[in-house]
C-alpha cells in the first residue's frame, strides 16, 4: 500500500501543474447554474473582495517562503526532487509544507466565487488526497537525505496547519527580487481566473458578455507587471540574487 502512494506521489509530483485542469467540468457545471448570493449584486461583490483577500494571503505565504529561501531549497522543478539543504526556517518552522498551505489559499480564494459549499468540500477533499501523496514521497525524500535533522524537523512542526509558536528567524535576509521572479505568473493566474469567472458569472446570469472597468483595469495591471517582469527576468540580471 505504502509502495502504491509513493508511486502515485511520484506521478502528481511530476504532473501537478497540470493535473488541476481535470477539475474543469466540475467548474463548468458550477458556471451554468451560478446566481448571485441571496439575489444580490452588492453581495456578490463583497465576496469578490473577499476572494481576492484570501487568495492574497496565500499569495504572501509563498512570498514569504520565496524570499526567505536560501539556495538550493524551494526549487521549482517537476521531474526530480532537489534539496542541497534542509530549510528549518521561516515559514518552514510554522508548518512543513508553507508553499502547499498558500497554493490551498489562492484556490480556495478563487473558487470562493461561487459561494457553493459543495464547490469548497469537493475541493478541500481533492486537495488532500492529491497533496498527500506528494507530501509522503518528498517526506520519505527528505527522511533519507537529512536523517536525524528531517526527524526533530518533523517532531516539532506539523505538516500543513501552522504552530505559530513555533517560528524560527530565517537565516537569510528577505529578497524581494526572488519573489518577483517567481510569483509574477501567480499573480497573473489569480487575476485572470477571477476574471473569467466575473464574466462567465454574468453571463450565465444576463445573458451577455461583458467586462466592467475594474476588472479590465485589474486585468491590464496584471499583464503589464507579467510582461514587464518576465521580460526583467529573461533579458537582464535585476532579478537574479
Amino acid at each position: 500500500m505504502l509502495r502504491l502512494l509513493e508511486q502515485q506521489g511520484d506521478f502528481l509530483f511530476r504532473w501537478r501543474s497540470y493535473l488541476p485542469l481535470l477539475c474543469l467540468p466540475i467548474l463548468a457545471g458550477e458556471l451554468s447554474r451560478f446566481s448571485y448570493p441571496y439575489g444580490s449584486h452588492l453581495i456578490d461583490e463583497l465576496v469578490e473582495v473577499a476572494c481576492f483577500a484570501i487568495a492574497g494571503v496565500g499569495l504572501m505565504i509563498r512570498s514569504l517562503v520565496q524570499g526567505y529561501a536560501r539556495s538550493g531549497t524551494s526549487a521549482r522543478n517537476t521531474r526530480q526532487r532537489r534539496a542541497a539543504r534542509l530549510n528549518t526556517t521561516g515559514m518552514y518552522s510554522l508548518c512543513r509544507h508553507p508553499l502547499y498551505l498558500g497554493n490551498y489559499l489562492i484556490s480556495f480564494g478563487v473558487l470562493l466565487f461561487f459561494t457553493s459549499p459543495y464547490l469548497l468540500a469537493v475541493f478541500s477533499l481533492l486537495f488532500w488526497l492529491y497533496y498527500e501523496r506528494i507530501i509522503l514521497v518528498e517526506e520519505a525524500f527528505l527522511a533519507e537525505r537529512f536523517g536525524d535533522a528531517h526527524r526533530e524537523w518533523v517532531a516539532r512542526t506539523p505538516v500543513f496547519l501552522p504552530r505559530f509558536s513555533g517560528w524560527r528567524q530565517p537565516k537569510v535576509p528577505f529578497r524581494f527580487s526572488t519573489v518577483l521572479q517567481r510569483e509574477y505568473t501567480t499573480v497573473l493566474l489569480i487575476v485572470v481566473a477571477m476574471t473569467c469567472f466575473e464574466v462567465l458569472g454574468d453571463f450565465a446570469i444576463e445573458g451577455r458578455l461583458s467586462i466592467g472597468p475594474i476588472w479590465r483595469l485589474l486585468l491590464a495591471l496584471a499583464a503589464l507587471q507579467y510582461l514587464v517582469l518576465r521580460s526583467l527576468k529573461k533579458h537582464t540580471q535585476l532579478l537574479r540574487a
